[in-house]
């Protein structure tokens, strides 16, 4: 039988949909060559927003329409938190983010019974680190490695410990072990990624610099990348402690959320703007050529003209290499949900669009600032129009038309032009 494993959301998501397709062929099953005809669909769904179950559903209902003899099978963030969903109604099989490593056998025992299965076990205290691991990544020319799982905080607008549980993380020689095996594939570049990465280790002693140093240590891997990172236990000593691992690229995707302290404090975030910015001055003074990237949301409950504007003028202050903004959306279960003094949704659009332009200038400010600058790139494809597209340590975008054969190479390159997004250079 064929399977397609469609996939919503985070980085996380991406790695365990990759476990759950490597579980579906070891028991037999055929990946489709298909991606919208299979006689099993997998939605490995997410739950960060309001919109992203919004996807969810649409997308169910289409695969359902489109294939009414196919076999659905749900799991994930949003089966996890909202286990009661009206849209299970027309799936077959759906189950939480903890029975990824059972999803050839539930859909086995399916094939015997014909009867639909709901089961969503919930988290539990003291959880271990799920033993996942991956043999390859979708043909990309880095593969993401899932090394932490879950989330203590409990942010005001957020529902993700509600359906990832709390903080958990893998096991250093586990770890290894996996990076060793993608090393052997030809992989040079390993992105390390987690719900709340920063806390890697924090239940056992251990902290993210052991886990980078761990994949380092591995032959052929040339370059370590972190996913998304809260501004938590990053202090100057683990600042310092990282900068000496010269295979780690200097990109940081450092959540803020907002620029003012009044509303980050009733979203339950645990640091000030000048925490912020001390982390900010500190990654830039200990890594060359550093890029910090972010999340900025608009519109929390409460959140004045005077609180946007104190956001907007925090986030222009740090000159961003790029900001994901998005518009808070409302979660059931969340405190922000029963807070007073909720935003109009046009006064929410109109502050989203003011500080998307901009974040957008100051993206093409630090674009033009890396003109002249020479980079060792790692390629990925040649794309339709002619050139080869790869990205710098720093994650810069680039762009190089050359005859020779780029793909999964690390090339020098010299920035010789910037456009809005991405850069264009010359083979050194």
């Amino acid at each position: 039988m064929t399977f397609n494993v469609i996939t919503l959301g985070c980085k996380v998501n991406q790695y365990e949909s990759q476990v759950m397709t490597e579980i579906m062929i070891k028991d037999n099953f055929t990946l489709s060559d298909n991606k919208d005809n299979a006689d099993i669909f997998i939605v490995n769904t997410c739950t960060v927003t309001a919109v992203s179950d919004s996807k969810n559903r649409k997308l169910i209902r289409r695969l359902r329409r489109n294939n009414p003899n196919s076999i659905i099978v749900i799991t994930g963030c949003m089966s996890q938190a909202f286990p009661n969903d009206d849209i299970y109604s027309i799936c077959d099989i759906v189950v939480g983010n903890t029975e990824r490593k059972n999803i050839s056998k539930l859909i086995i025992e399916y094939l015997r019974d014909k009867k639909q299965f709901i089961n969503i076990e919930e988290h539990i205290n003291d959880e271990k680190f799920e033993p996942l691991n991956i043999t390859d990544f979708e043909e990309r020319t880095r593969a993401q490695i899932k090394i932490e799982d879950g989330c203590n905080r409990f942010c005001a607008y957020c529902i993700i410990p509600y359906a990832r549980g709390r903080v958990r993380s893998k096991d250093l020689n586990e770890l290894k072990k996996e990076a060793e095996i993608l090393s052997e594939k030809g992989y040079k570049e390993i992105v390390l990624v987690g719900i709340n990465l920063s806390c890697f280790g924090q239940e056992t002693e251990k902290n993210l610099c052991d886990a980078v140093e761990t994949v380092a240590s591995v032959n052929g891997i040339e370059r370590i990348r972190l996913g998304s990172l809260e501004p938590e236990r990053l202090d100057p000593e683990f600042i310092d402690r990282l900068a000496k691992c010269h295979k780690l690229c200097p990109q940081f995707h450092l959540s803020l959320q907002s620029g003012c302290d009044e509303t980050l404090k009733r979203m339950n975030r645990h640091y000030t703007t000048e925490e912020y910015k001390t982390i900010v001055d500190n990654l830039r003074k200990a890594f060359k050529d550093c890029s910090i990237t972010t999340d900025v949301m608009v519109g929390f409950a409460g959140e004045t003209e005077d609180e946007f504007q104190k956001s907007l003028d925090f986030v222009k202050s740090i000159k961003f290499a790029k900001v994901h903004t998005f518009v808070y959306s409302r979660r059931k279960g969340t405190k922000g949900d029963t807070l007073p003094n909720q935003v109009n949704p046009t006064v929410k659009s109109q502050r989203s669009k003011i500080m998307i332009e901009a974040t957008e200038k100051d993206r093409r400010a630090f674009l033009e600032s890396e003109i002249g600058n020479t980079y060792s790139v790692l390629f990925e494809r040649k794309k339709p129009e002619g050139y080869w597209e790869g990205y710098t340590m720093n994650y810069t975008s680039v762009h190089v038309y050359s005859d020779k054969e780029l793909s999964d190479e690390i090339v020098n390159i010299k920035i010789t032009k910037a456009f809005d997004d991405y850069c264009e250079g010359e083979l050194v």
